[in-house]
């Protein structure tokens, strides 16, 4: 670890909360009407939505503009539709990706039924929405999505979405931000991973609980905000844990 390293973890019950029925989100950052001048981001991470949201429920159309957008799902289907014509169900160990760029409208539901032509179903989807900054405003709007779930199996970090060059053919998806990356794994019980060296690195703990190397415990909706990191070490406990893991090398400039 390196001298300067900083390690502030936030606990999965001092996240704000948004509950209306169809939707329980946990907001890792300031979002919608919570804000706190203290809490509007890490590194370049603005958002970290732990949501879950009913079946024939979700998000009708709005807008986003100059973001990128990543969703991960952990549980369930997401349909995704926007106004550049993509859609698709986004489920477990498939990587999206959103550019807003110049502006972009979409939906997000779980209503898969409705596109596959399937059975109805009373399952909920559970996914984490993140939301970097771009590194160039007014690029056009994009759309990417790939299996990785092959990828997860072997329980280390698996790149899952990069604008950085060394990640050039080897990430799943590419982001417009040269500056970070996102990994997730699936780590069996007692496994063990690796942080990147970074200034800035954000672990989330969707499922799961994992030991932080000389930081302790970390339950399920818990993460470590660290700086300078030193490639710390990240144990999972004894019903494993998947993690989500961003690399920063910058920082939102603010004023």
């Amino acid at each position: 670890m390196n001298i300067d390293t900083t390690v502030d973890v936030r606990r999965a019950g001092d996240r704000f909360k948004t509950n209306i029925g169809w939707l329980d989100s946990k907001h890792s950052f300031s979002f919608g009407h919570h804000q706190d001048h203290r809490n509007t981001h890490f590194g370049l991470l603005l958002v970290n939505n732990d949501d879950v949201v009913t079946p024939g429920s979700g998000f009708d159309t709005h807008p986003h503009r100059d973001m990128e957008i990543v969703t991960w799902v952990l549980r369930g289907a997401l349909v995704h539709q926007d106004s550049e014509g993509h859609s698709g169900i986004i489920y477990p160990g498939l990587a999206q990706r959103m550019s807003a760029g110049t502006g972009i409208l979409h939906s997000e539901k779980n209503d898969s039924w409705r596109v596959s032509g399937g059975p109805k179903h009373a399952d909920p989807v559970h996914f984490v929405q993140m939301w970097v900054v771009p590194d160039e405003a007014g690029k056009a709007p994009g759309y990417e999505q790939l299996e990785i779930d092959n990828e997860l199996l072997a329980g280390g970090l698996v790149p899952v979405a990069s604008g950085m060059p060394e990640h050039e053919g080897a990430s799943a998806i590419r982001i417009g931000q040269k500056h970070a990356a996102l990994y997730a794994a699936r780590i069996a019980p007692g496994g063990t991973v690796t942080l990147p060296d970074a200034p800035f690195v954000h672990l989330f703990v969707p499922v799961g609980s994992v030991v932080l190397e000389r930081s302790g415990a970390l339950a399920t909706g818990d993460a470590a905000r660290i700086t300078a990191s030193g490639g710390q070490r990240v144990t999972a406990g004894p019903e494993g844990a998947e993690i989500l893991v961003w690399e920063m090398h910058a920082t939102i400039r603010l004023g």
